[in-house]
């Protein structure tokens, strides 16, 4: 089995600290999943995330555009949302150039691709606990984003 760890958010604050710290140790080619229910959150890490690496313009869900595209200082951001997309759908749209290129790709709703998803990649699992509180649970799956997760639990900000 894998290795799991947590990161627990109070506020978004705590959500953006989160980011923050992931950001500093992104490399090219970065893919983050996250996966939860409405109004985990997922939309909120991932502008945490964009501002984290530079992004100045209004970054919101991708839902109805599926993948939107935005330069940041470090990386460019590819946030993709693939509620509203079929496998099928999803595979005649040429993932492998975002996931396999240059920038930061973070997919919201992950897990209905994942089949599609490069094996190495750090999925985020978001759930509710309480009204602004979240819980994280960070899954990596390959060694950099193993490396990461250690780091960071190393250093105090996962548990």
């Amino acid at each position: 089995m894998r290795a799991s760890y947590e990161f627990i958010s109070q506020n978004t604050g705590d959500t953006a600290m989160l980011a923050e710290r992931l950001a500093s140790l992104f490399i090219r080619g970065t893919v983050i999943t996250l996966d939860g229910e409405l109004g985990a959150g997922k939309t909120t890490f991932s502008q945490a995330v964009a501002r984290a690496i530079g992004v100045t313009e209004v970054v919101n869900s991708p839902t109805f555009t599926i993948i939107k595209e935005y330069e940041g200082e470090r990386f460019p951001f590819y946030h993709m949302d693939v509620y509203r997309l079929s496998q099928e759908e999803a595979d005649e749209l040429g993932l492998d150039d975002y996931f396999y290129g240059e920038g930061i790709t973070l997919i919201e709703w992950a897990s209905l691709i994942e089949e599609l998803l490069p094996p190495d990649h750090l999925a985020i699992e978001i759930g509710h606990t309480g009204e602004e509180g979240r819980r994280f649970v960070l899954l990596p799956k390959g060694e950099v984003y193993e490396a990461w997760c250690r780091e960071l639990k190393e250093n105090g900000y996962l548990l």
